[in-house]
């Protein structure tokens, strides 16, 4: 009876266990959906970008100017409301809760949050009104709990006329008490500026988060030269 070499066996029996190789397809298509994934819950659970199509928030933002929001700026969100859909993300929500709370929504803060009269559009605005705090407007200017707001800093009212309150809400308006969960938001463009004068509250559960930075900003006016505008890149948003 013949006798194998011994090199022979133990190369016959490497060769019966090496795992099988994934094809180059398998590959690409693993790390393009574990890299989908990752962006998904980026985007879901802490920051989200944005692009300004408005002037509504002149001159804090200006039209063009492309936004990072954060989503844990008040807390750990877990969505909630979610429908599937056909684009990317796959899901799409319309609502969230905290899981784990950092802290509230305060006066001042610049949030994005789904359009109450049309939840598939995301609006952008600055609080002004807190929930119990009781909002009004005397010939343009805010009254907080009685006090005037300081908001000279960051506002623009650049139509000098007067609209009666019983006409139009944009100059005078109220008085109003935020309910419990809800906030009163205004444009920082106060003469115009589609807000909670409008259309009423912003709850809770439909902010998307607190926008912090401008990451890039484009005009695409004038020369060439001028419609990147540079000097917003990296700016904080305040």
């Amino acid at each position: 009876m013949a006798s194998r070499a011994p090199g022979a066996a133990a190369e016959s029996v490497s060769t019966m266990i090496q795992p099988a190789r994934k094809s180059v397809f398998r590959e690409y298509a693993e790390a393009i959906v574990v890299a989908m994934l990752l962006a998904f819950a980026i985007r879901v659970f802490v920051v989200q970008a944005f692009k300004i199509p408005s002037g509504s928030m002149i001159p804090t933002l200006l039209i063009g100017d492309h936004i990072l929001v954060s989503k844990l700026s008040y807390g750990i969100q877990w969505p909630s409301d979610c429908k599937f859909q056909m684009t990317f993300p796959p899901v799409n929500c319309y609502a969230s809760y905290a899981l784990i709370e950092f802290g509230k929504p305060q006066r001042g803060d610049i949030i994005v949050f789904r359009f109450p009269e049309d939840e598939e559009k995301d609006f952008i605005k600055r609080i002004v009104g807190t929930p119990g705090d009781t909002v009004q407007i005397k010939s343009k200017v805010v009254l907080v709990n009685g006090m005037p707001l300081d908001d000279k800093a960051f506002t623009q009212r650049i139509d000098p006329g007067m609209i009666d309150g019983t006409i139009n809400p944009r100059d005078n308006f109220g008085p109003v008490t935020v309910p419990e969960g809800s906030y009163f938001v205004m444009g920082d463009n106060r003469d115009q500026s589609l807000d909670s004068r409008f259309w009423g509250y912003v709850r809770e559960e439909k902010i998307r988060g607190k926008a912090f930075r401008i990451y890039w900003s484009w005009s695409g006016q004038g020369q060439w030269k001028e419609w990147v505008r540079w000097a917003r890149f990296g700016k904080a948003i305040q």
